[in-house]
């Protein structure tokens, strides 16, 4: 562990062995074992986790259907005990690479430097251009059907999404139910895609969509067309783009692949920049809060056996 202080611009910050720009499950699962290695970790957290709208986490083995907010608050005060593990209530503004470290920059100033970066910003979704959806997000509707299709299985789910990409949803929401209704706001999908829709039973409507309607606690219940008619339903599933929540990879050059994720080391998660790296949604892998665990508990492994072979010890 090597922990010091470090003249920057005639200011002192302390040289923290790794800083993680990120306080989701994947930041924090790095922090538990970095702080284990007794390494120095400095956690920048801005509050705005991608699921701070869902009332409950799903496919997460021994806390199935915890609430987001709780895992989180669990999870930081497990790292309480870790007195070298610090967690910051931050945004950090720009990260710039030196000789041997990295500088972070908040509010316009120094914070600290570090050894090591882990980035995991995550992604932030884009909800469909729709009155009222804000009211059902997280409870009636959602993007991810591995994550809420179980709560909303037997039930009338509308797939909505552009053209086939839609109707891909469509048809993958058959698991969960026999009673899937295709949305699609105007937009046609291709022949082929009418064909397999039909084969599956599955209604179409290409209407434009003009508002979502129900019930005080968030439970969906009717969609309303720009026509006027109304589609009774109990959930939506999207299908929608998402981006990256944070543009510090990119400024730092961090390469990403076709699909907007960050390319990373399959075994380190490290970045295509030397001593950054990457993991949770960020990475765009397996979209899961067990995956962004995994990751981040990798990321960890990788980046204290970095620091040892650089202290001659690995």
């Amino acid at each position: 562990m090597q922990i010091g202080l470090q003249q920057n611009g005639g200011r002192m910050s302390k040289l923290y062995d790794v800083a993680i720009v990120g306080g989701g499950v994947a930041g924090l699962s790095a922090a538990l074992i970095l702080g284990r290695c007794l390494r120095s970790v400095l956690v920048f957290d801005d509050g705005h986790p991608r699921n701070k709208a869902s009332h409950a986490a799903h496919c997460l083995l021994a806390n199935e259907g915890i609430a987001p907010a709780e895992l989180l608050r669990r999870s930081r005060r497990e790292l309480q005990n870790f007195q070298h593990v610090v967690v910051q209530q931050r945004t950090v503004d720009w990260i710039h690479s030196e000789q041997k470290a990295f500088a972070i920059f908040s509010e316009g100033g120094l914070v600290a430097t570090s050894r090591k970066v882990l980035l995991t910003t995550g992604l932030k979704d884009q909800l469909p251009d729709i009155v009222g959806i804000e009211n059902y997000y997280g409870r009636s509707v959602h993007h991810c059907p591995y994550c809420d299709g179980y709560e909303h299985r037997d039930k009338v789910i509308i797939a909505y999404g552009k053209g086939d990409k839609g109707a891909g949803l469509a048809l993958m929401m058959k698991q969960w139910t026999s009673d899937v209704i295709l949305c699609t706001d105007g937009a046609l999908v291709t022949l082929e895609m009418q064909t397999r829709l039909e084969d599956a039973n599955i209604r179409i409507s290409t209407e434009k969509v003009a508002k979502l309607e129900g019930d005080l606690q968030g439970g969906l219940q009717r969609v309303v067309l720009a026509t006027g008619a109304k589609i009774d339903c109990n959930a939506m599933f999207f299908t929608t783009e998402c981006a990256q929540r944070s543009d510090l990879g990119d400024r730092l050059g961090c390469k990403r692949d076709e699909k907007g994720g960050a390319v990373t080391d399959p075994l380190t998660e490290e970045s295509s920049v030397p001593g950054i790296y990457i993991a949770g949604d960020a990475s765009r892998d397996v979209l899961l809060l067990a995956v962004a665990i995994g990751e981040g508990a990798k990321a960890g492994v990788a980046i204290n056996k970095a620091l040892l072979k650089e202290d001659g010890l690995g």
